[in-house]
């Protein structure tokens, strides 16, 4: 019997004879398990410890680009880190040691046209313990490796790869479709999130599982329904044509006892502007609880009606157990970007909290359509602030504020779904929350849910598009597909979209067409544009020379109206127009329905110099609670801090500087009964510098438990 098989079966022992939740003395799975609660019952390091913790182990990736993050919840097998780097590669390390043991490069050192993100990878293993596979994505492709080569199974899609694009009902070579978020193994089955454009023309959301032997699609559930499907009549009758977005980006959870796994989706794509997609738009901004097996719908809440805020849902849901009325309810928590919590019975989706219907206004915006009606939970209460008012400006500096409330006064600013307009209107919490990507913790022990979360508002305005024509300039083009992001003139708002005056010093025009084409980074594919376009596009940005093109004519998902640009509503210093807290970190006691406790997360450095201290900080990248009594986070862009805390009380116990800031969630794990915590430090948010580095800490050896 081999060492893999043996283990296997102990493993199965030691769970049917109820020797302890093996699953959460492991970090198997992207969050900790498929429950996606980032729970670990290891308590070797402890609240009377942690302050000895040190530096175990790093690894240098190698693989920083400026501008490049790395976002990766690493997992641990049989004493395997497997984790990815800012180039999109794979790798195995020892876990003990930090050693390489293997690295795939899907790109087999070919140009990648910029950097990309991904948070991980997905680990299966055959029933027999005879083979064992990684499962990774890089930009469009899903790749199977060998768990213990890091080599690609020949036998996997073509050449142990599959196209994503493929298989949504549409051209797949005009399509931008990549998963940067692990998916969760259901038996043979990967259900995988994927990432679209949030602009028309955009893929549709399709969730999709695919055979972990074969890569072959087994069932596809449509989130954009087609006719005779559940859901259709909440959008144009033509929608599923030419419609985009309403997929699952920030992953998944799953019951596998029950067999569901649960969907939480984002936007319909175009983002803020839905003249062509009059309707509530279901399942788009949805939490679906489906079949494992096959796909099949179950149940389903959607807590965004026809969304013109980009109010995905950021972060896999929570599956977990709440004592209600005296007694245990199996119950799942999804978190959102406006700063609320909704609980429900997770057979049923009947909501543990009582849900409040609220009236929203109506748009101005000439074509547009909205939803009469939003819903939001009465408990537990938002974990971030709901309205700007003029009171909530910065007090920072005299100067800062009169500059900000001079800005402020030509705004609207009126709360949750207030609709977008061409005046500018405050989005607060912002595009990046309230919640995000980097999920949620759970405390079986206490009950306790903790959510960190953004506080900072964002301006939200619409200008025209220009309308398509049968000839375009390279200018036209410009200002209809890239000035959303990067600004009328070119200027962006870096560091997440940079600066394009002067691209020509650092991209060459092949380089330049083939990030246009390919997508990097945050970027999506304009892989719909004919190549006249993209070289229009090109010379207008490198040269200043404004050609004009021949264009297809007629388009069914033009709009009339465009985002200005992402842009956080900052002081003439650039720090948040707001009042602190501008990060937070919410302890939430789900039973009741009530904070526990409520801090501010991170800090900037140069203002804790002058006395300005605990302000909070944009922060990416989840939690870890322990059973030591331990709540383990990083996330903090500008201090690069990792902090463990009370999880009692969020008293601060331990803090250390990273090399970058650990925008990401981390991992614990024991090897030969050695307690890991370990953390992917990549930086390269909000102006930060960019790394490479993964640091595991643990306590010095002569340290013994207590």
């Amino acid at each position: 019997m081999s060492f893999r098989l043996l283990a296997c079966v102990l493993g199965l022992l030691c769970r049917n004879a109820g020797l302890g939740e093996v699953r959460y003395r492991e970090w198997r799975h992207y969050g900790g398990g498929p429950d996606s609660i980032r729970y670990s019952a290891l308590d070797q390091i402890n609240r009377s410890n942690v302050r000895q913790m040190q530096t175990a182990w790093t690894f240098d990736t190698g693989d920083a680009l400026p501008g490049s993050e790395m976002q990766c919840n690493p997992i641990v097998v049989d004493g395997v880190l497997y984790a990815t780097t800012p180039k999109l590669r794979a790798i195995g390390l020892d876990a003990a040691s930090g050693k390489l043991i293997w690295s795939f490069d899907p790109f087999a050192g070919q140009a990648k046209g910029g950097r990309g993100r991904n948070r991980g990878v997905t680990y299966w293993a055959a029933e027999d313990g005879r083979e064992a596979r990684i499962l990774f994505s890089a930009r469009s492709y899903l790749y199977a490796l060998d768990a213990r080569t890091g080599r690609p199974i020949p036998s996997f899609g073509t050449g142990g790869k599959v196209d994503l694009r493929e298989g949504l009902g549409r051209d797949p070579h005009t399509l931008n479709v990549i998963s940067t978020t692990p998916g969760v193994v259901y038996r043979d089955l990967l259900i995988l999130p994927t990432l679209v454009s949030e602009d028309l023309p955009s893929a549709p959301g399709d969730i999709r599982a695919f055979d972990v032997r074969t890569g072959q699609v087994r069932w596809t559930f449509h989130t954009i329904p087609r006719p005779g499907e559940f859901g259709y009549e909440t959008w144009p009758p033509d929608a599923w044509k030419y419609a985009g977005g309403a997929n699952n980006w920030a992953g998944m959870a799953l019951d596998e006892k029950r067999g569901l796994v649960f969907v939480p989706t984002g936007s319909a794509s175009s983002d803020f502007y839905g003249a062509n997609r009059a309707g509530d738009n279901l399942f788009a901004n949805t939490l679906l609880a489906l079949r494992a097996a096959t796909g099949e719908r179950v149940w389903h809440f959607q807590a965004v009606r026809h969304d013109l805020w980009d109010r995905d849902f950021p972060t896999p849901p929570s599956l977990l157990t709440l004592r209600l009325g005296g007694r245990p309810v199996d119950a799942v928590a999804q978190a959102t970007k406006s700063g609320h919590v909704f609980v429900f019975e997770r057979e049923t989706g009947k909501p543990l909290f009582p849900l409040e219907e609220r009236a929203a206004p109506s748009s101005d915006i000439d074509g547009e359509w909205t939803a009469p009606t939003q819903r939001l939970p009465v408990r537990p209460p938002p974990f971030s602030r709901q309205v700007l008012t003029e009171d909530q400006l910065t007090y920072r500096t005299p100067e800062a504020r009169r500059a900000v409330l001079e800005q402020f006064r030509k705004l609207r600013s009126a709360g949750q779904w207030m609709p977008p307009s061409l005046e500018g209107t405050i989005v607060f919490p912002g595009f990046d929350g309230g919640a995000e990507w980097g999920g949620q913790a759970f405390d079986p022990e206490t009950g306790l849910y903790y959510v960190n979360a953004n506080e900072m508002a964002w301006i939200m305005r619409l200008v025209p598009r220009p309308v398509p024509e049968k000839r375009m300039s390279g200018s036209a083009l410009y200002r209809q597909h890239c000035a959303s992001c990067h600004k009328d003139d070119r200027s962006g708002t870096p560091p997440e979209f940079p600066s394009l005056v002067n691209i020509g010093a650092r991209l060459s025009a092949n380089e330049l067409r083939q990030i246009t084409r390919e997508g990097a980074g945050r970027m999506p594919a304009f892989a719909n544009l004919p190549g006249s376009a993209i070289n229009a596009i090109a010379g207008y940005l490198l040269t200043g020379r404004d050609e004009t093109v021949e264009m297809l004519p007629g388009d069914p998902a033009f709009l009339k109206y465009r985002l200005d640009g992402y842009v956080k509503f900052l002081d003439p210093d650039g720090y948040p127009a707001v009042k602190p807290p501008w990060g937070t970190l919410t302890a939430i006691d789900l039973s009741k329905g009530e904070f526990a406790w409520r801090i501010p997360l991170g800090e900037f450095p140069e203002l804790a110099e002058k006395g300005l201290k605990n302000t909070g900080t944009e922060n990416y990248g989840g939690p870890l609670v322990t059973k030591g009594g331990l709540l383990f986070i990083g996330a903090t862009n500008h201090d690069r801090k990792f902090r463990a805390f009370d999880k009692l009380t969020g008293e601060l116990l331990w803090e250390t500087t990273l090399p970058f800031a650990g925008n990401a969630t981390p991992a614990t794990y024991a090897i030969e009964g050695r307690q890991y915590v370990v953390i992917a430090c990549g930086g390269g948010k909000s102006g930060a510098p960019s790394g490479g580095v993964y640091v595991a800490f643990a306590l010095p050896p002569r340290v013994e438990r207590r």
